[in-house]
């Protein structure tokens, strides 16, 4: 288990937590949650031994594996494929040793190798990589693309995939949801929950925590605590464990101005000393309990639209796409105040390429988009948080849109968004991802849009901003499309669902739960083919594991065959000398240096014949063991 016992830890000079003891068992999942700043990271950073405690201890079992996801891919020639794999170190290891091995055409060894590879479920290693690449969204043809192809995003994602590869103990995972969509989330979800170690998550997707963790470890006010649960109980916990204390306080403060009270009245009179000093006394001893502070500062709303036309944008039989090649066809629909549609469909079915249409930021290949005249559209999206002027800061930001904003003006507005003080006067540049985010977001509500396009808004926010976005959405009058994978946004906000898939935008008749099991479903039978769910694996896979399987065998074989050889042609020269040896002028002493040198060949190949049939044994053993793998 993961063990603490009065354990502090300090991020520089600022104090994260102390006096956390809390113990973690084998098998548990716990999500970890608090605020931006609370600690969290700097916490797995402790426990994977980056960090060291500031006071009181902290052990983690020495004979754990531990994986964990990589912040840097560099600009490999190395597949992505390849690059999962390296992710089971004691595979690679093994494969590396069986190529050696084959080089030297050591049969022996090649046994022992494939044995070890066996034992450690080595055979469908190059399979269960592919599965891991096509939940998180990468096709067939991606698996043989070098790694330097891909974007940063997908370059994340292949670091997701070597971290889930790796047979760990301990998996610390922090915002893996960031660059995945909706289907990659739900996939992920169905994984972790399999997943047979340790899991310490850091996540502020509600929903997805609270399908995944077991465990919550809360690090808020510089504490750490350790609740049984998944987020929504923790939170009922937590509220109740408030109530509770507020009450406590309120009691508490009562009591202290009726001792105070009587101290003041009676502390000059001297019949009345005595007790004055006992209730002094009492007030002294009495613990303070210091008020709750409110948990969130992000309060902010949309400010009604200028004009609401109807519609605000028209599409008729849109077509669209990059050059030459459509993604998307025969688009029609019209986008009127107060409609909430969310986008759904698999990574790269054209979600972020129809939101770019919408935006006018990529114009149709064919068909119309008619624009209202007083349109006005707030558009969001991860490629603005690099737009941003590093060297500015979040109140010049939003002066460029509005020259005549004053700078008290602009604090004020961006104190809702979590900007509060000195904090929107200090250069961009230093900001963390969702700080970035809350600016782009501050600056797109700014703009009093009545057409929200919002894509992958919550990457990077905490739950703070999260539920402030969302209260926010609620109220807007406008009309709004969505691409996140934040199935707690989407419910909350939305009540119109289209599918993009095969080309094609389409109204989906299901909810969000609907969904969530297609994508199992869709996983499954990529999984299992036609077969039934029992199969263990697509017909392509099992196709792609038997031919692996084939090929396992032909050094083997080879081995087998060229040890055979030997074999026979040391029984050959050995039957030659025993014919000489029948030879009885050998014996009369006038040969004695000839017969001492057959016996000494004699006694050489039948050393050499046994050690190379002890050979054979072990190829033909190793041989017959993968055969009926």
């Amino acid at each position: 288990m993961l063990r603490s016992d009065s354990l502090a830890l300090r991020r520089g000079s600022k104090l994260l937590f102390s006096e956390a003891t809390f113990a973690i068992h084998a098998g548990w999942r716990v999500g970890i949650t608090g605020r931006n700043g609370a600690g969290k990271s700097s916490f797995l950073a402790l426990v994977s031994g980056e960090m060291g405690p500031d006071a009181g201890t902290f052990e983690r079992p020495r004979n754990w594996t531990l994986a964990h996801v990589r912040q840097e891919t560099p600009a490999l020639e190395s597949s992505a494929i390849d690059y999962v794999l390296d992710g089971d170190t004691e595979w690679r290891e093994l494969d590396n040793a069986i190529a050696v091995a084959e080089q030297a055409h050591d049969g022996e060894c090649l046994g022992t190798l494939h044995e070890k590879l066996a034992a450690i479920d080595g055979y469908t290693a190059r399979s269960r990589a592919g599965r891991l690449l096509h939940g998180l969204g990468f096709s067939s043809s991606d698996e043989n693309r070098p790694v330097r192809d891909f974007s940063g995003g997908w370059r994340m994602r292949l670091n997701l995939a070597t971290a889930l590869m790796c047979r760990s103990d301990l998996l610390l995972l922090d915002e893996p949801t960031n660059h995945l969509d909706l289907d990659a989330v739900v996939w992920l979800e169905t994984w972790l929950k399999s997943y047979p170690g340790t899991l310490l998550l850091i996540s502020h997707d509600r929903e997805f925590l609270d399908t995944v963790a077991t465990h919550i470890l809360s690090i808020a006010d510089e504490k750490v605590e350790l609740f049984a649960g998944n987020l929504s109980g923790f939170e009922r916990k937590r509220a109740e464990r408030l109530s509770q204390t507020q009450s406590m306080i309120a009691k508490q403060q009562r009591e202290r101005a009726h001792l105070q009270g009587f101290i003041d009245r009676f502390r000059a009179q001297a019949t009345k000393a005595r007790q004055a000093q006992s209730r002094l006394k009492a007030l002294e001893r009495m613990t303070f309990l210091a008020p709750i502070r409110a948990e969130s500062s992000i309060r902010f709303e949309f400010r009604q639209p200028h004009a609401l036309p109807q519609p605000l944008l028209k599409m008729d039989e849109v077509s669209v796409g990059y050059g030459d090649r459509v993604i998307l066809n025969g688009i029609k629909f019209n986008l009127v105040p107060g409609q909430r549609i969310a986008l759904l469909g698999a990574n790269g079915a054209g979600k972020s390429t129809l939101i770019k249409m919408l935006a006018g930021a990529l114009a149709p290949l064919s068909g119309e988009r008619l624009e209202a005249k007083d349109l006005r559209i707030g558009y969001f999206a991860q490629h603005q948080l690099e737009q941003l002027d590093h060297d500015a800061t979040p109140v010049e930001h939003l002066k460029l849109l509005d020259p005549k904003l004053g700078e008290q003006g602009a604090r004020d507005f961006l104190g809702g968004f979590g900007f509060n003080g000195e904090r929107a006067l200090e250069k961009v540049a230093p900001f963390s991802g969702g700080e970035k985010a809350r600016l782009c977001l501050a600056m797109t509500v700014y703009q009093r849009p009545n057409l929200l396009l919002l894509d992958e808004p919550t990457n990077h926010l905490d739950l703070d901003m999260r539920e402030g976005l969302t209260e926010a959405l609620q109220d807007f009058a406008g009309a709004m499309v969505l691409v996140s994978h934040d199935r707690s946004l989407i419910r909350a906000c939305c009540d119109t669902l289209l599918k993009v898939t095969n080309g094609c935008v389409s109204p989906y008749e299901g909810d969000l739960d609907d969904y969530a099991r297609e994508v199992v479903r869709n996983d499954n039978a990529s999984a299992a083919g036609e077969t039934d769910s029992g199969s263990g694996g697509s017909k392509r896979d099992q196709r792609r594991e038997r031919a692996e399987a084939r090929a396992r065998l032909v050094p083997l074989r080879n081995e087998l065959g060229k040890l055979e050889k030997r074999m026979a042609k040391i029984e050959e020269e050995k039957r030659k000398i025993d014919t000489l040896l029948l030879d009885p002028a050998l014996y009369d002493g006038s040969q004695a240096s000839k017969l001492s040198d057959l016996v000494k060949q004699q006694g050489l190949l039948k050393s050499e014949f046994a050690s190379t049939e002890e050979a054979w044994l072990g190829v033909q053993e190793s041989l017959e063991q993968a055969e009926s793998a």
